[in-house]
Parts: structure tokens; sequence; C-alpha cells
């Protein structure tokens, strides 16, 4: 019976390192593709297409001037939602985040937490006005003037043995008080050829 279990624990200890998992550390801007499938990379492409874009648009120049001078402040804008209308999962919140880190940074709109941030933040306030001598005013809080919303499409065509995949981003600032679309922007840029595997539609 020793015997027998020295023999078990030998091949499951061969068997672990035969199957061990190879990793090999490389740089975040080096393009990698190893399915077609959607990526780090398309995300970045399509990030910095669509920014670049809803920076540059005077529409929405125009109407942060308009903004700052009636209160004296940069405009706020919130996160509505990256729907993702593909045919695959693509984690959206990435995209999201993205556009709100760069906006941010920019300096030229600002952005309020999300609606699930919001309940987090309303949460603590209430426990801070029973708990906290410097307790957060509730109902102080700073209306969006804008919602940035979009989605991500795919488009496929495979013969079973060449598939091509392509992928367009849509990205909408929209006036919440007036439902006005100040800035639409796109991007079609990503687009895969995947020789000798099967590519699901």
């Amino acid at each position: 019976m020793k015997k027998l279990i020295s023999v078990i624990a030998l091949v499951a200890l061969v068997c672990s390192a035969v199957f061990a998992a190879k990793v090999k550390r490389v740089d975040s801007d080096k393009m990698t593709d190893v399915d077609g499938y959607w990526n780090d990379n398309d995300v970045k492409i399509v990030c910095e297409s669509l920014i670049k874009q809803c920076l540059e648009s005077p529409r929405v120049a125009k109407k942060c001037a308009v903004i700052e001078d009636r209160t004296g402040d940069i405009p706020v804008a919130i996160i509505g939602k990256i729907k993702n209308d593909s045919t695959e999962h693509i984690d959206t919140s990435i995209i999201e985040a993205k556009f709100r880190n760069a906006i941010i940074n920019s300096g030229v709109i600002d952005f309020v937490a999300s609606k699930n941030e919001r309940e987090l933040l309303r949460d603590e306030k209430e426990d801070q006005t029973d708990y906290a001598a410097d307790a957060k005013a509730i109902g102080a809080e700073t209306a969006a003037d804008f919602m940035l919303l979009g989605s991500v499409k795919s488009m496929v065509q495979s013969d079973g043995k060449t598939g091509v995949r392509a992928y367009q981003v849509n990205a909408q600032l929209v006036d919440i008080e007036t439902n006005k679309i100040i800035w639409s922007g796109e991007d079609d840029s990503v687009k895969k050829v995947i020789k000798n595997a099967k590519v699901k539609l």
C-alpha cells in the first residue's frame, strides 16, 4: 500500500511538472492577440480615438464655456453605460473607466460618482450623521450636466477556416437637462482576420 501511494505521488509530481503553466511577462504596450477576440489593445485603440474626438469637439467646448460662464465652474458629467452589444463577453467598465480618467485629467469636465457609488456614499453620510461630529451634509451633492453613453458592437464573417471580426464602438455625451446629444463619436478601426480557426457568430 505504501508503495502504491508513493507511485501515485510520483505520478502526480511528474504531471504537475509537465502541465505547469509557463508565464512570460511582456511590456503592457506590446500588441498581443492570441485568439482574435476583444482585448486590452483594442480598448486602448478605441478609447484614445474617441477621447480625442470628444475633447477636440467644438460643440463640447462651446457647451462647456456656456456652463462655466453661468456657474463659474467647469461642467460635470456622469458615466451612464457603455453597452456590450457584441457577440462576445466584453467588460465595458474598463472602457468607462478609461473615458472618465482621461476626461477628468484633461481638466475640461469633472465627473460625479456613478449610481452604485453614490448609494455607497449616501450610506456613509447617513452613518456619519450618527457618529461623526463633522458629518458631511446630505443633500449637498453636485448634479451632473452631461451623461456619457455608448455601445460596443461586433460583426463576424467566417467560412469555417478564415474569420473576420470587426468592432464598432460608439459614444455620446448627452445634455441631461435637454436630452440633446452634444457630441457623438465612433471608432471602427479594430478589424481582425483569423486564419485556421473557428469563429463563432
